[in-house]
């Protein structure tokens, strides 16, 4: 194992701090600020590639100078940093919800740092190539403030329609930054440093209001016998779309997500302040077995009303998997990402086999969810019949974890789980058939006031046992459901059940312009049950209220508000809606609430206003 699990350095930091309270110390909560320019670490080279090797050489010099109990702020200096993916230091990381590609380029790898601030000033940091531009792991008590991360060459490629014909083809205009080309196969490509891609998909944006065009979600994109016919303009005469209007813009983009713009792994009470991220190949932010995030002023963002691109991350904004103790996002905005703002998760592992009475041996299933540590000695794990979704009554500890093969959790895709007591004898039984689920990998989470618009698929996902409050928050023109209840034991493998989720004061403007998975209402509980007529519990809540959703504003052209399967104990009531008819409806579902095998449900319609 390179790294001591999450549990284990959650252990060893109470100690040390406890230690640390007891020693007299000069320096005990100072802090010291250190200009990197004074270090030769200047803005504005954009050819100099030796600046992600210098400026981690004098990061970690700061840090080995860094007194006992003293806390540290390095500062750039305002301006653009460029950092180059083929000459940065690689490592292997494996990163939930992300390609497994091995190595990954590392612009900036932040390791271990202890009570430290990364203050940009306002500075970007400019990436080339194909790369993950900042790692945040093993620290404690980090932030990361006034700082933007970009691209200069993004792999999404966006055009403009010119011209729809539907006999010719449709002829388009490629954005001035976009380098392409026409290939060898006939197909039109784009490259940069160390990448080629030819998109076979695309989302199209309203050139005036940047929302996603009106039901027409992934779109097709064929270029086959593509012709350059100069001047930046390209005939596909195969791709045809009557959808596709003259001035539609289209971000062409492929299915890889090989990087974040910012990873974080095994951090501890991580604060990421007024941080920008324009574009990234993955997702923004991803965060893994980390306790305890605050968002605050966090953007995935176009730069503004006047930028040329229609389109910022490949992926989701930010992403939790197998966290706990708090996060929080607040004052954030996040838009034109290509896929949901926010989504909170555990993993479930699969059961292969019972080893013992009490020992298991279970498996990451998702390809792009495995590889690193999912629990600890001492966490509590539940276990659930995949196919009903149903939890056992059983409840119990690890005692013991480990990969079945080797001592590195690096590339892990089996673990040998070792509990404090035998489990039940109907899992014994089929153990294929069952799930398991670290109970102690849940944080609590608050999403209020931010800002999420013109992005696709779906707004926030929570899927978290213990307290959530989504309130005050805007959902304007997310292109499919604006807030989503999953959970899955099936195909994304992503726990769990929500227990405890208020939903209170947003605001949802038109909402579910197109359908995407899971979206069947502007708010959609959709747990993936391949067995529904056989389950005898449900899946969500469990007691009278543990789902509420209450003085809401909702603006929409269709039907469908609320869909919900699967709830115990849902509440549903004072909310308004203004129906305005900005589309024509088009839902597969006509009804404002449709429950599906929900108890203890308290709904009522919503107040029509004008």
């Amino acid at each position: 194992m390179k790294h001591p699990p999450l549990c284990i350095v959650r252990l060893l930091g109470a100690a040390m701090v406890c230690v640390l309270l007891g020693l007299a110390s000069p320096v005990w909560g100072k802090t010291r600020t250190v200009k990197l320019s004074d270090y030769g670490i200047l803005p504005n080279a954009p050819t100099d590639k030796t600046l992600s090797a210098r400026l981690d050489s004098v990061m970690r010099l700061m840090v080995t100078r860094q007194a006992k109990g003293e806390k540290l702020v390095l500062r750039l200096q305002r301006g653009a940093y460029h950092l180059h993916g083929t000459t940065s230091k690689a490592y292997e990381l494996y990163i939930s919800n992300h390609d497994q590609n091995q190595p990954k380029h590392v612009g900036l790898m932040l390791d271990g740092l202890k009570d430290v601030t990364i203050d940009g000033s306002g500075a970007e940091l400019i990436c080339h190539g194909r790369m993950l531009p900042i790692v945040l792991r093993h620290g404690r008590g980090v932030t990361l403030k006034r700082l933007t991360i970009d691209f200069d060459n993004p792999q999404i490629a966006q055009i403009q329609i010119v011209k729809n014909s539907p006999t010719e083809g449709i002829t388009f205009e490629v954005a001035p930054w976009v380098r392409w080309r026409i290939g060898a196969n006939g197909h039109f490509e784009t490259y940069g440093d160390g990448w080629v891609m030819q998109q076979r998909s695309g989302i199209a944006f309203e050139p005036d209001t940047r929302h996603i065009v009106y039901r027409t979600g992934d779109l097709g994109f064929n270029s086959s016998e593509a012709r350059d016919l100069g001047g930046g303009h390209v005939l596909a005469p195969h791709w045809r779309d009557d959808r596709l209007k003259p001035g539609t813009f289209v971000a062409l983009r492929g299915w890889l997500r090989p990087c974040p713009g910012l990873f974080m792994a095994h951090d501890t009470a991580t604060v990421l302040h007024d941080v920008t991220i324009h574009y990234a190949e993955g997702m923004g932010l991803l965060a893994q077995r980390c306790h305890d995030i605050e968002l605050k002023g966090f953007r995935v963002a176009l730069r503004g009303k006047d930028d040329p691109r229609y389109f910022t991350t490949q992926a989701d904004a930010t992403h939790f998997s197998q966290c706990c103790g708090h996060i929080a996002s607040s004052g954030g905005l996040y838009e034109n990402m290509m896929d949901d703002a926010i989504n909170v998760h555990g993993v479930y592992l699969r059961l292969q086999q019972v080893v013992d009475g009490h020992t298991l041996r279970a498996s990451y299933e998702h390809s792009q969810a495995y590889g690193f540590d999912w629990g600890c000695q001492g966490d509590t794990v539940c276990l659930l019949r995949s196919a009903t979704m149903e939890e056992a009554s059983f409840r119990s500890r690890i005692t013991a974890i480990r990969p079945l093969e080797g001592m590195s959790y690096d590339g892990v895709k089996e673990l040998l789980i070792t509990l404090s007591d035998n489990v039940p004898a109907e899992v014994a039984a089929h153990p294929q058939e069952w799930g398991i689920e670290n109970l102690t990998a849940t944080p609590t989470v608050s999403f209020h006031h931010n800002i999420v618009r013109n992005n696709r698929a779906r707004g926030a996902l929570f899927s978290s046992p213990r307290r959530t409050l989504c309130e005050n928050n805007l959902f304007d023109h997310v292109s499919g459901s604006a807030i989503v209840l999953c959970g899955d034991c099936n195909g994304w493998y992503e726990s769990g059940a929500v227990r405890d989720l208020v939903i209170r004061r947003n605001t949802f403007v038109h909402a579910l312009t197109t359908l995407f998975q899971f979206t069947n209402a502007v708010i959609s509980i959709y747990p993936e049950i391949p067995r529904l007529s056989e389950q005898q519990a449900c899946f969500h809540g469990g007691r009278q209220g543990a789902i509420r959703i209450e003085n809401n504003y909702f603006e929409h052209f269709d039907k469908p508000l609320l869909y919900a399967k699967s709830v115990d104990g849902l509440t549903f009531r004072d909310n308004l809606l203004k129906q305005v008819p900005a589309f024509e409806p088009y839902h597969f579902i006509q009804r404002e609430i449709t429950l599906e095998k929900c108890e203890r449900a308290d709904v009522e319609p919503c107040r029509v206003v004008k």
